[in-house]
């Protein structure tokens, strides 16, 4: 019988207290790593957008993920398709950046059509913009995310991650989440 110890939280939920990279990958016991993003935490839309965009500046998708991930779980039913579909590209980068190719092109496809599905959504009516790799109008989203240029971005690296079969750099292939001016 397998008797080994697991690392837990303060709840007794199993939790690896190895340290990170910046893309979420356990480095060994004693390594020194980047503090991790704390779960749970309730932030305006505004604060949300901007952390992540932080962290995505600075190579970090995997921890940018979890700031999404905190929003779809505390914000509203309406918005879970938005935050959701933001988490999928985050982590979409950082299985690219891994060198995963496959899976980081699905996520990132995943990623783009959940957002298409949350544009089209209750709350999502606004100035409706064209743009390169769009299949017809997309509508901005609340708090000036740029779904539209966020689902292109994403179509387009899935391509090209599959097509060079390398690790893309996640601070050179960071998106923008807002509109340049929001």
């Amino acid at each position: 019988m397998n008797r080994t110890t697991r690392d837990r939280d303060e709840e007794g939920r199993a939790r690896n207290a190895r340290p990170r990279d910046g893309l979420g990958r356990p480095l060994p016991h004693g390594a020194e790593g980047v503090a991790r993003q704390p779960e749970g935490v309730v932030r305006t839309p505004d604060e949300t957008v901007r952390e992540a965009q932080r962290l995505l500046d600075a190579g970090m998708p995997f921890h940018a993920h979890e700031v999404f991930e905190d929003a779809w779980k505390s914000g509203p039913e309406a918005e879970r398709d938005l935050w959701q579909g933001l988490a999928q590209l985050a982590v979409g980068l950082t299985h690219a950046a891994r060198g995963n190719r496959e899976g980081g092109a699905r996520l990132l496809r995943r990623g783009a059509d959940r957002l298409t599905s949350a544009q089209e959504g209750p709350g999502q009516e606004g100035p409706v913009h064209e743009g390169p790799g769009q299949e017809g109008p997309v509508h901005e989203s609340a708090y000036g995310i740029d779904v539209g240029g966020l689902v292109a971005w994403a179509r387009e690296l899935a391509d090209r991650t599959e097509a060079i079969g390398a690790e893309v750099d996640a601070v050179a292939e960071a998106p923008r989440l807002r509109r340049t001016g929001a």
